[in-house]
């Protein structure tokens, strides 16, 4: 599941791009006052893989709106009926990754999406070990008891671990993991990750479409 905040305050359009990407198997939560999304998206910054920012909002330019979001480290696309050649070099100069002119159709906006994902791919090694899942001299524990898994599914977990909670690209698990050499790797994987699931639990892994996968821990 791809995790998305919106900041747009015309409620009817939210509604209908939130009904549209949830199809993409994409979650959006809309936040009408920029104020309240500043705070959230700081506290929870973790939470979101990807910002939609309207420049028109309530109280608050979006442009400041986006300055103020350049250090979460998340990308930003803006959704702005401001077509002015201006606007869009201020926010792209800014930081922002995309800028996209109302009207236009949900779907170019989801592609839009999809190809930032793939282009801001943030691999994260973290500091401290997941308490569920954990990684651990050549083993992986879930809930404190050892896995029973092949060479592949050990590599491909580990792999996944290591990047949790980010997308990791499906081609990169075959190019890094050495198992994979076959000219059926892609399948391979898909095998793989489904073993993986049927030990650790569905959800615990997600299929992003079109990118690969991300493994979701706390």
């Amino acid at each position: 599941m791809i995790n998305i905040a919106m900041i747009e305050d015309d409620t009817l359009l939210a509604d209908l791009l939130k009904e549209y990407l949830k199809k993409s198997d994409i979650s959006v939560i809309n936040f009408e006052d920029p104020f309240i999304a500043l705070s959230e998206i700081r506290v929870n910054r973790k939470k979101y893989d990807l910002i939609i920012l309207d420049l028109t909002l309530p109280g608050l330019d979006g442009l400041e709106v986006c300055k103020s979001l350049i250090d979460v480290n998340i990308p930003i696309i803006i959704s702005s009926a401001r077509s002015s050649i201006d606007d869009k070099i201020k926010t792209l100069g800014i930081g922002a990754d995309d800028y996209i002119t109302k009207p236009y159709e949900p779907k170019e906006l989801e592609l839009r999406i999809f190809t930032i994902l793939r282009r801001n791919k943030r691999y994260t090694k973290p500091k401290e070990k997941n308490d569920k899942l954990i990684l651990k001299d050549k083993s992986i524990y879930l809930d404190g008891k050892l896995l029973d898994l092949t060479l592949a599914e050990f590599q491909v977990l580990s792999y996944l671990i290591e990047r949790k909670n980010s997308i990791v690209d499906r081609y990169d698990i075959i190019n890094d993991c050495d198992f994979f050499e076959s000219r059926s790797c892609n399948d391979s994987l898909n095998v793989i990750i489904s073993r993986i699931r049927k030990k650790i639990g569905k959800e615990y892994i997600s299929n992003i479409k079109g990118i690969g996968y991300k493994l979701n821990v706390n």
